[in-house]
């Protein structure tokens, strides 16, 4: 399998759990992504979609992923050891899929944060710098800094893609957050984008043009991790 084909995989995860992934390998891929759905929405969304085929066109693999709820059909997530149990399968699957290629982990909204606190409990396998598309700081109009509060035990890169009109997390709480992790924080504010990295039409920008731009960063925030 090369170039733009993706491939459908089952993950095991503990229990007996099994859940869906799609792999999409690049040619000769710099990095692969292993990256987990938002809340509402599962891998198959069509933002998780195109991320994975502009990653392609940049020379990244993808591994995305469902977590068992969304697997199910249900609405309401899964307590977070089992998420971050699911966390783990993937990891694992992408390590044995691309031994030799550098892996990030990461997610959209939800599955960032369940990413984030996986590898604040103990570190994931062969992973090097972790992305969040979206990092959900705080519920809208409640602004609070509870849920970054894990990050400060992640000892690896991160990136924040975040848009600026994100009301998940708000500028004036998530800056602070940035400040205190210090050099393992990198912090890319996409202008005018909300939590789900659209922008206005106004502006005469499109998303896709917009998600070109961040993910050519995130390629090369990828880029220049220690190998």
């Amino acid at each position: 399998m090369e170039g733009s084909d993706q491939e459908p995989l089952t993950l095991e995860v503990e229990g007996g759990t099994r859940v869906s992934a799609l792999w999409r390998r690049a040619s000769g891929a710099r990095a692969l992504f292993v990256f987990a759905h938002g809340a509402g929405a599962g891998m198959a969304h069509p933002f998780m979609t195109a991320v994975a085929a502009e990653l392609s066109r940049l020379g990244i693999s993808s591994l995305r992923y469902q977590f068992p709820y969304m697997e199910r059909g249900a609405k309401r997530p899964d307590p977070p050891a089992l998420c971050h149990a699911t966390v783990r399968a993937a990891v694992q699957a992408a390590h044995g899929l691309e031994p030799a290629t550098p892996l990030v982990a990461g997610g959209k909204s939800f599955g960032a944060r369940m990413t984030s606190q996986a590898q604040a409990s103990a570190p994931l396998r062969a992973v090097r710098g972790l992305v969040f598309l979206g990092f959900p700081l705080h519920p809208p109009n409640e602004p609070s800094t509870t849920r970054a509060e894990h990050l400060d035990r992640v000892h690896i890169p991160m990136l924040f893609l975040q848009g600026s009109r994100d009301t998940f997390a708000e500028a004036g709480q998530l800056r602070p957050v940035i400040a205190r992790l210090g050099s393992r924080a990198t912090l890319c504010l996409v202008e005018d984008a909300d939590h789900s990295f659209h922008v206005p039409a106004r502006g005469g920008r499109r998303d896709a043009d917009v998600r070109a731009q961040w993910l050519a960063t995130m390629a090369a925030w990828v880029s220049s991790l220690p190998r």
